[in-house]
Protein backbone atom coordinates (compact mmCIF):
# COMPACT_ATOMS: atom_id res chain seq x y z
CA UNK A 1 0.00 0.00 0.00
CA UNK A 2 1.68 3.44 -1.01
CA UNK A 3 2.13 5.69 1.91
CA UNK A 4 -0.82 8.19 2.65
CA UNK A 5 -0.16 11.61 0.81
CA UNK A 6 0.75 14.73 3.03
CA UNK A 7 -2.06 17.25 3.47
CA UNK A 8 -0.64 20.45 2.62
CA UNK A 9 -2.03 23.73 3.40
CA UNK A 10 -0.45 27.67 2.33
CA UNK A 11 2.63 28.33 4.72
CA UNK A 12 0.71 31.34 7.04
CA UNK A 13 1.08 29.68 10.47
CA UNK A 14 -1.65 27.57 9.91
CA UNK A 15 0.68 24.45 9.81
CA UNK A 16 4.24 23.63 10.45
CA UNK A 17 6.23 25.80 8.92
CA UNK A 18 6.46 24.14 5.94
CA UNK A 19 3.06 23.89 4.82
CA UNK A 20 2.75 19.73 5.65
CA UNK A 21 0.60 17.86 8.13
CA UNK A 22 1.94 14.89 9.06
CA UNK A 23 0.33 13.75 12.11
CA UNK A 24 -2.40 11.80 12.43
CA UNK A 25 -5.27 11.55 15.14
CA UNK A 26 -4.19 8.22 16.38
CA UNK A 27 -0.44 9.62 16.85
CA UNK A 28 -1.69 13.33 18.61
CA UNK A 29 -4.11 11.08 21.09
CA UNK A 30 -0.81 8.68 21.90
CA UNK A 31 1.14 12.25 22.23
CA UNK A 32 -1.21 13.27 24.73
CA UNK A 33 -1.07 9.74 26.46
CA UNK A 34 2.87 10.19 26.26
CA UNK A 35 3.33 13.22 28.18
CA UNK A 36 0.76 12.91 30.91
CA UNK A 37 2.21 9.01 31.91
CA UNK A 38 5.15 10.65 33.37
CA UNK A 39 7.09 10.89 36.53
CA UNK A 40 3.79 12.42 38.59
CA UNK A 41 2.06 9.23 38.76
CA UNK A 42 4.31 7.03 40.26
CA UNK A 43 5.71 9.12 42.83
CA UNK A 44 3.09 11.72 44.40
CA UNK A 45 0.79 9.08 45.73
CA UNK A 46 2.47 8.96 48.77
CA UNK A 47 3.06 12.33 49.27
CA UNK A 48 -0.14 12.88 48.76
CA UNK A 49 -1.17 10.55 51.48
CA UNK A 50 1.06 12.00 54.05
CA UNK A 51 -0.53 15.80 53.38
CA UNK A 52 -4.25 14.59 53.23
CA UNK A 53 -3.75 11.25 55.68
CA UNK A 54 -6.70 9.47 54.26
CA UNK A 55 -6.62 7.11 51.20
CA UNK A 56 -10.10 7.89 50.13
CA UNK A 57 -9.08 11.58 50.28
CA UNK A 58 -6.30 11.01 47.63
CA UNK A 59 -8.32 9.06 45.62
CA UNK A 60 -10.88 12.37 45.43
CA UNK A 61 -7.92 14.47 44.47
CA UNK A 62 -7.22 12.24 41.56
CA UNK A 63 -10.40 11.96 40.44
CA UNK A 64 -10.62 16.07 40.58
CA UNK A 65 -7.46 16.63 38.85
CA UNK A 66 -9.22 13.90 36.19
CA UNK A 67 -12.00 15.92 35.94
CA UNK A 68 -9.95 19.46 35.33
CA UNK A 69 -7.81 17.80 33.06
CA UNK A 70 -10.79 16.59 30.84
CA UNK A 71 -12.60 20.30 31.10
CA UNK A 72 -9.67 21.85 29.94
CA UNK A 73 -8.98 19.29 26.96
CA UNK A 74 -12.92 19.81 25.96
CA UNK A 75 -12.40 23.58 25.68
CA UNK A 76 -8.83 23.40 24.13
CA UNK A 77 -10.54 20.81 21.43
CA UNK A 78 -12.37 24.23 20.55
CA UNK A 79 -9.60 26.56 20.33
CA UNK A 80 -7.51 24.57 18.64
CA UNK A 81 -9.56 23.53 15.52
CA UNK A 82 -10.56 26.65 15.47
CA UNK A 83 -7.08 27.80 15.42
CA UNK A 84 -5.08 24.89 13.92
CA UNK A 85 -1.66 26.08 14.77
CA UNK A 86 1.36 25.26 15.98
CA UNK A 87 2.30 26.92 19.67
CA UNK A 88 -0.36 25.67 21.99
CA UNK A 89 -1.25 28.51 24.48
CA UNK A 90 1.75 31.08 23.11
CA UNK A 91 -0.46 31.43 19.99
CA UNK A 92 -3.72 31.11 21.89
CA UNK A 93 -2.95 33.78 24.27
CA UNK A 94 -1.55 35.55 21.75
CA UNK A 95 -4.85 35.98 19.92
CA UNK A 96 -7.40 35.76 22.68
CA UNK A 97 -5.82 38.50 24.91
CA UNK A 98 -2.70 39.75 23.56
CA UNK A 99 0.59 39.02 21.71
CA UNK A 100 2.58 39.96 25.17
CA UNK A 101 0.33 37.71 27.05
CA UNK A 102 1.11 34.59 24.57
CA UNK A 103 4.63 35.26 24.32
CA UNK A 104 4.90 35.25 28.25
CA UNK A 105 2.99 31.63 27.95
CA UNK A 106 5.40 30.59 25.55
CA UNK A 107 8.73 31.63 27.78
CA UNK A 108 6.69 29.69 30.09
CA UNK A 109 6.60 26.13 28.19
CA UNK A 110 9.95 26.99 27.21
CA UNK A 111 11.59 26.75 31.28
CA UNK A 112 8.85 25.55 33.05
CA UNK A 113 5.98 23.57 30.25
CA UNK A 114 8.81 21.35 29.08
CA UNK A 115 12.34 21.81 30.12
CA UNK A 116 12.09 21.46 33.84
CA UNK A 117 9.66 18.44 33.27
CA UNK A 118 11.84 16.98 30.22
CA UNK A 119 15.09 16.80 32.75
CA UNK A 120 12.70 15.66 35.72
CA UNK A 121 11.49 12.90 33.56
CA UNK A 122 14.76 11.93 32.46
CA UNK A 123 16.68 12.32 35.62
CA UNK A 124 14.00 9.57 36.98
CA UNK A 125 14.58 7.25 33.88
CA UNK A 126 18.06 7.31 34.78
CA UNK A 127 17.32 5.88 38.18
CA UNK A 128 14.81 3.27 36.94
CA UNK A 129 17.29 2.22 34.82
CA UNK A 130 19.49 2.21 37.29
CA UNK A 131 17.35 -0.13 39.00
CA UNK A 132 16.93 -2.69 36.11
CA UNK A 133 20.81 -2.77 34.75
CA UNK A 134 23.50 -2.08 37.89
CA UNK A 135 26.34 0.02 36.90
CA UNK A 136 24.59 2.72 34.64
CA UNK A 137 25.43 6.18 35.83
CA UNK A 138 21.73 7.80 35.93
CA UNK A 139 22.95 11.25 34.44
CA UNK A 140 24.41 9.80 31.47
CA UNK A 141 21.31 7.86 30.72
CA UNK A 142 19.06 11.07 31.48
CA UNK A 143 21.39 13.01 28.89
CA UNK A 144 21.46 9.87 26.61
CA UNK A 145 17.71 9.49 26.55
CA UNK A 146 17.54 13.20 25.82
CA UNK A 147 19.40 13.08 22.83
CA UNK A 148 18.18 9.87 21.57
CA UNK A 149 14.70 11.78 21.44
CA UNK A 150 15.92 14.63 20.08
CA UNK A 151 17.75 13.35 17.43
CA UNK A 152 14.57 11.02 16.02
CA UNK A 153 11.99 13.94 16.31
CA UNK A 154 14.42 16.95 15.09
CA UNK A 155 15.28 14.85 11.90
CA UNK A 156 12.47 12.92 10.51
CA UNK A 157 9.04 13.89 11.59
CA UNK A 158 6.70 11.06 10.36
CA UNK A 159 9.48 8.26 11.88
CA UNK A 160 9.47 9.98 14.74
CA UNK A 161 6.05 9.56 14.91
CA UNK A 162 5.67 6.09 14.52
CA UNK A 163 8.09 5.06 16.80
CA UNK A 164 6.48 7.44 19.39
CA UNK A 165 2.71 5.57 19.14
CA UNK A 166 4.63 2.04 18.79
CA UNK A 167 6.39 2.82 22.65
CA UNK A 168 2.93 4.73 23.42
CA UNK A 169 0.93 1.55 23.03
CA UNK A 170 3.64 -1.14 24.74
CA UNK A 171 3.39 1.60 27.87
CA UNK A 172 -0.32 1.04 28.03
CA UNK A 173 -0.16 -2.36 27.73
CA UNK A 174 2.70 -3.21 30.37
CA UNK A 175 0.91 -0.65 32.41
CA UNK A 176 -2.62 -2.60 31.93
CA UNK A 177 -0.82 -5.82 32.31
CA UNK A 178 0.67 -4.70 35.92
CA UNK A 179 -3.42 -2.84 37.50
CA UNK A 180 -4.72 -6.44 36.52
CA UNK A 181 -1.91 -8.44 38.08
CA UNK A 182 -1.54 -6.38 40.74
CA UNK A 183 -5.35 -6.14 41.68
CA UNK A 184 -5.49 -10.23 42.54
CA UNK A 185 -3.53 -9.51 45.45
CA UNK A 186 -5.34 -5.88 46.72
CA UNK A 187 -6.97 -5.60 49.97
CA UNK A 188 -9.95 -3.27 49.21
CA UNK A 189 -10.64 -2.60 52.91
CA UNK A 190 -7.32 -0.59 53.35
CA UNK A 191 -8.84 2.02 51.33
CA UNK A 192 -10.85 2.40 54.12
CA UNK A 193 -10.46 5.62 56.69
CA UNK A 194 -12.22 6.66 59.85
CA UNK A 195 -11.99 10.77 58.68
CA UNK A 196 -11.51 12.64 55.19
CA UNK A 197 -8.88 15.22 55.91
CA UNK A 198 -9.34 16.52 52.60
CA UNK A 199 -12.48 18.50 53.87
CA UNK A 200 -10.08 20.72 54.90
CA UNK A 201 -10.02 23.35 51.47
CA UNK A 202 -6.40 24.31 52.07
CA UNK A 203 -4.66 20.96 52.51
CA UNK A 204 -6.88 19.76 49.39
CA UNK A 205 -6.11 22.09 47.06
CA UNK A 206 -2.66 22.22 47.77
CA UNK A 207 -2.68 18.29 46.88
CA UNK A 208 -4.56 19.30 43.68
CA UNK A 209 -0.95 21.00 42.31
CA UNK A 210 1.25 18.20 42.58
CA UNK A 211 -1.98 16.07 41.20
CA UNK A 212 -1.86 18.75 38.31
CA UNK A 213 1.73 18.23 37.82
CA UNK A 214 1.13 14.37 36.89
CA UNK A 215 -2.02 15.50 34.70
CA UNK A 216 -0.04 17.98 32.32
CA UNK A 217 0.38 17.03 29.36
CA UNK A 218 -3.23 16.61 28.30
CA UNK A 219 -3.03 19.36 25.99
CA UNK A 220 -0.19 17.68 24.41
CA UNK A 221 -1.53 17.88 21.12
CA UNK A 222 -2.21 21.25 20.94
CA UNK A 223 1.23 22.18 20.55
CA UNK A 224 1.46 20.03 17.24
CA UNK A 225 -1.85 21.19 15.76
CA UNK A 226 -0.59 22.54 12.54
CA UNK A 227 0.97 19.29 12.18
CA UNK A 228 -2.24 16.94 12.95
CA UNK A 229 -4.65 15.99 9.68
CA UNK A 230 -8.16 16.86 9.69
CA UNK A 231 -7.58 19.02 12.59
CA UNK A 232 -11.45 20.18 13.09
CA UNK A 233 -12.24 16.59 13.83
CA UNK A 234 -8.78 14.98 14.94
CA UNK A 235 -7.26 17.73 17.48
CA UNK A 236 -10.99 17.48 19.94
CA UNK A 237 -11.16 13.90 19.67
CA UNK A 238 -7.28 13.08 20.27
CA UNK A 239 -7.59 15.39 23.07
CA UNK A 240 -10.73 14.08 25.12
CA UNK A 241 -10.03 10.60 24.08
CA UNK A 242 -6.08 11.03 25.53
CA UNK A 243 -7.01 12.31 28.28
CA UNK A 244 -9.95 10.36 29.11
CA UNK A 245 -7.73 7.18 29.03
CA UNK A 246 -5.27 8.48 31.56
CA UNK A 247 -7.90 9.47 34.04
CA UNK A 248 -9.24 6.06 34.00
CA UNK A 249 -5.84 4.68 33.75
CA UNK A 250 -4.55 7.23 36.82
CA UNK A 251 -7.50 6.18 39.14
CA UNK A 252 -6.91 2.43 38.52
CA UNK A 253 -3.30 3.04 39.40
CA UNK A 254 -4.04 4.63 42.27
CA UNK A 255 -6.15 2.33 43.86
CA UNK A 256 -3.93 -0.46 43.08
CA UNK A 257 -1.26 1.72 44.75
CA UNK A 258 -3.88 2.27 48.08
CA UNK A 259 -5.02 -0.83 48.45
CA UNK A 260 -1.24 -2.66 48.38
CA UNK A 261 -0.30 -1.56 52.08
CA UNK A 262 -1.62 0.18 55.44
CA UNK A 263 -1.63 3.77 54.58
CA UNK A 264 1.03 4.49 57.48
CA UNK A 265 3.58 2.68 55.54
CA UNK A 266 3.00 4.51 51.92
CA UNK A 267 2.51 7.69 53.72
CA UNK A 268 5.52 10.32 52.26
CA UNK A 269 6.96 7.20 50.30
CA UNK A 270 8.13 8.45 46.84
CA UNK A 271 8.79 5.12 45.11
CA UNK A 272 5.35 3.99 46.09
CA UNK A 273 4.63 2.20 42.63
CA UNK A 274 7.62 -0.28 44.04
CA UNK A 275 6.27 -0.68 47.10
CA UNK A 276 3.10 -1.92 46.00
CA UNK A 277 4.06 -4.00 43.17
CA UNK A 278 7.05 -5.21 45.95
CA UNK A 279 3.52 -6.03 48.50
CA UNK A 280 1.26 -7.78 45.66
CA UNK A 281 3.47 -9.39 43.73
CA UNK A 282 6.86 -10.52 45.54
CA UNK A 283 10.11 -9.19 45.90
CA UNK A 284 10.72 -10.29 42.35
CA UNK A 285 9.06 -7.60 40.55
CA UNK A 286 10.35 -4.57 42.08
CA UNK A 287 12.69 -4.98 38.86
CA UNK A 288 10.34 -5.60 36.52
CA UNK A 289 8.20 -2.62 37.28
CA UNK A 290 11.55 -0.39 37.88
CA UNK A 291 12.01 -1.46 33.80
CA UNK A 292 8.07 -0.62 33.22
CA UNK A 293 8.15 2.97 34.93
CA UNK A 294 11.32 3.21 32.53
CA UNK A 295 9.96 2.83 29.60
CA UNK A 296 6.97 5.50 30.69
CA UNK A 297 9.46 8.21 31.21
CA UNK A 298 11.29 7.47 28.28
CA UNK A 299 8.00 7.69 26.47
CA UNK A 300 7.11 10.79 27.79
CA UNK A 301 10.82 12.30 27.38
CA UNK A 302 9.78 11.58 23.66
CA UNK A 303 6.92 13.42 23.72
CA UNK A 304 7.64 16.04 25.28
CA UNK A 305 10.64 16.67 22.77
CA UNK A 306 8.19 16.40 20.57
CA UNK A 307 5.58 18.80 21.56
CA UNK A 308 7.65 21.73 23.46
CA UNK A 309 9.62 22.79 19.98
CA UNK A 310 6.73 23.72 18.18
CA UNK A 311 5.99 26.51 20.34
CA UNK A 312 9.85 27.92 19.77
CA UNK A 313 9.50 27.14 16.05
CA UNK A 314 5.75 28.86 15.83
CA UNK A 315 7.67 32.24 18.08
CA UNK A 316 10.79 31.60 15.12
CA UNK A 317 7.92 32.34 12.15
CA UNK A 318 6.52 34.96 14.44
CA UNK A 319 9.83 37.09 15.81
CA UNK A 320 12.55 38.10 13.68
CA UNK A 321 14.88 37.88 16.44
CA UNK A 322 13.89 34.33 16.97
CA UNK A 323 14.16 33.26 13.79
CA UNK A 324 16.44 30.44 13.79
CA UNK A 325 14.08 28.54 15.65
CA UNK A 326 11.90 28.44 13.19
CA UNK A 327 14.50 25.82 10.69
CA UNK A 328 13.30 23.09 9.99
CA UNK A 329 15.19 19.80 8.37
CA UNK A 330 14.07 18.33 4.82
CA UNK A 331 11.63 15.73 6.38
CA UNK A 332 10.13 18.38 8.23
CA UNK A 333 11.54 18.35 12.34
CA UNK A 334 12.26 21.41 13.69
CA UNK A 335 15.85 21.07 14.48
CA UNK A 336 17.14 24.15 15.81
CA UNK A 337 14.60 24.58 18.01
CA UNK A 338 14.90 20.56 19.15
CA UNK A 339 18.25 21.07 19.66
CA UNK A 340 17.77 23.82 22.19
CA UNK A 341 15.07 22.29 24.07
CA UNK A 342 17.60 19.39 24.34
CA UNK A 343 20.21 21.83 25.53
CA UNK A 344 18.12 23.27 28.04
CA UNK A 345 17.39 19.88 29.86
CA UNK A 346 21.00 18.80 29.58
CA UNK A 347 21.54 21.92 31.67
CA UNK A 348 18.90 21.43 33.78
CA UNK A 349 20.04 17.83 34.55
CA UNK A 350 23.71 19.06 35.40
CA UNK A 351 22.60 21.57 37.85
CA UNK A 352 19.53 21.40 38.94
CA UNK A 353 17.37 19.62 41.96
CA UNK A 354 14.12 18.88 41.48
CA UNK A 355 12.31 17.93 44.47
CA UNK A 356 11.06 21.65 44.84
CA UNK A 357 9.95 21.61 40.94
CA UNK A 358 6.39 19.76 42.12
CA UNK A 359 4.34 22.56 42.99
CA UNK A 360 6.37 25.15 41.29
CA UNK A 361 5.49 23.53 37.81
CA UNK A 362 2.08 22.39 39.15
CA UNK A 363 1.49 26.21 40.21
CA UNK A 364 2.53 28.27 36.93
CA UNK A 365 1.53 25.72 34.14
CA UNK A 366 -2.72 26.10 36.07
CA UNK A 367 -2.34 29.93 35.82
CA UNK A 368 -1.30 29.51 31.93
CA UNK A 369 -3.79 26.62 31.32
CA UNK A 370 -6.70 28.75 32.85
CA UNK A 371 -6.23 31.45 30.88
CA UNK A 372 -6.31 29.40 27.57
CA UNK A 373 -9.54 27.58 28.65
CA UNK A 374 -11.33 30.57 30.07
CA UNK A 375 -10.34 32.06 26.99
CA UNK A 376 -13.03 30.28 25.44
CA UNK A 377 -15.62 32.76 26.47
CA UNK A 378 -13.62 35.19 25.95
CA UNK A 379 -13.17 34.63 22.01
CA UNK A 380 -16.99 33.66 21.65
CA UNK A 381 -17.42 37.08 22.60
CA UNK A 382 -14.88 39.02 20.93
CA UNK A 383 -14.77 36.98 18.17
CA UNK A 384 -18.46 35.63 16.98
CA UNK A 385 -18.14 34.81 13.73
CA UNK A 386 -14.69 32.58 13.65
CA UNK A 387 -15.26 29.46 12.23
CA UNK A 388 -15.31 26.97 14.92
CA UNK A 389 -15.33 23.34 13.60
CA UNK A 390 -15.97 21.79 17.18
CA UNK A 391 -17.57 23.55 19.80
CA UNK A 392 -17.19 22.93 23.67
CA UNK A 393 -19.29 20.32 24.91
CA UNK A 394 -21.44 21.97 28.37
CA UNK A 395 -20.70 25.12 27.83
CA UNK A 396 -20.30 27.78 29.37
CA UNK A 397 -20.67 25.28 32.22
CA UNK A 398 -17.41 23.36 31.14
CA UNK A 399 -14.80 26.23 31.22
CA UNK A 400 -16.05 27.85 34.03
CA UNK A 401 -15.94 24.67 35.99
CA UNK A 402 -12.05 24.26 35.16
CA UNK A 403 -11.43 28.01 35.78
CA UNK A 404 -13.01 27.80 38.99
CA UNK A 405 -11.26 25.31 40.43
CA UNK A 406 -7.99 26.16 38.49
CA UNK A 407 -8.62 29.51 40.54
CA UNK A 408 -9.10 28.10 44.17
CA UNK A 409 -6.52 25.75 43.86
CA UNK A 410 -3.70 28.59 42.63
CA UNK A 411 -5.38 30.87 45.65
CA UNK A 412 -4.83 28.24 48.32
CA UNK A 413 -1.15 27.46 46.94
CA UNK A 414 -0.28 30.61 47.30
CA UNK A 415 -0.96 30.46 51.11
CA UNK A 416 -0.12 26.66 51.54
CA UNK A 417 3.52 26.89 49.28
CA UNK A 418 4.44 30.53 49.22
CA UNK A 419 7.86 30.48 47.84
CA UNK A 420 7.13 27.82 45.45
CA UNK A 421 3.73 29.68 43.89
CA UNK A 422 5.54 33.11 44.14
CA UNK A 423 8.38 32.31 42.17
CA UNK A 424 5.65 31.22 39.41
CA UNK A 425 4.31 34.33 39.78
CA UNK A 426 7.88 36.07 39.14
CA UNK A 427 8.43 33.61 36.16
CA UNK A 428 5.36 34.56 34.33
CA UNK A 429 6.06 38.59 35.23
CA UNK A 430 9.83 37.95 34.17
CA UNK A 431 8.54 36.04 31.08
CA UNK A 432 6.63 38.99 30.09
CA UNK A 433 9.41 41.39 30.47
CA UNK A 434 11.63 39.48 28.36
CA UNK A 435 8.61 40.44 25.40
CA UNK A 436 10.26 44.47 24.98
CA UNK A 437 13.63 43.18 24.29
CA UNK A 438 12.44 41.07 21.55
CA UNK A 439 10.84 43.45 19.65
CA UNK A 440 8.20 43.91 16.72
CA UNK A 441 6.60 40.70 15.22
CA UNK A 442 7.08 40.18 11.33
CA UNK A 443 4.76 42.59 9.35
CA UNK A 444 1.31 41.22 9.42
CA UNK A 445 1.43 39.16 11.99
CA UNK A 446 -0.19 41.30 14.93
CA UNK A 447 -3.20 41.45 12.38
CA UNK A 448 -3.06 37.57 11.83
CA UNK A 449 -3.74 36.96 15.74
CA UNK A 450 -4.37 39.66 17.13
CA UNK A 451 -8.55 39.89 17.70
Amino acid sequence: MPPEPEERVHVDGSAGTDGARRVGTPAAALVVVASMVGTGVFTTTGLLLRDLGSPLAVLAAWAVGGLLAVSGALSYAELAAALPRNGGEYQLLGRIYHPVVGFAAGIVSLVVGFSAPLAASALAFGHYLAAVVPGVAPAAAAVGIVALAATLHGIHVRFGVRVQAAATLLELALVLAFVVAASGGADPALLAAPDLPAARAGPFAAALVYVSFAYSGWNGAVYLAGEVRSPSRGLPLALVAGTMIVAALYLALNVVFLSSAPAGELAGVVDVAHVAATRLLGPGAGRLVSALIALCLASSVSAMLMAGPRVYQAMGVDYPALAVLARRTRHGGPVVAMAFQAALAVVLIATASFGALLAYVGFTLSIVAGLAVVGVIVLRWREPALPRPYRTWGYPVTPLLFGGLSSWMVAHALREKPAASWAGVATLLLAAGLYALVGRRRRGDTAREAP
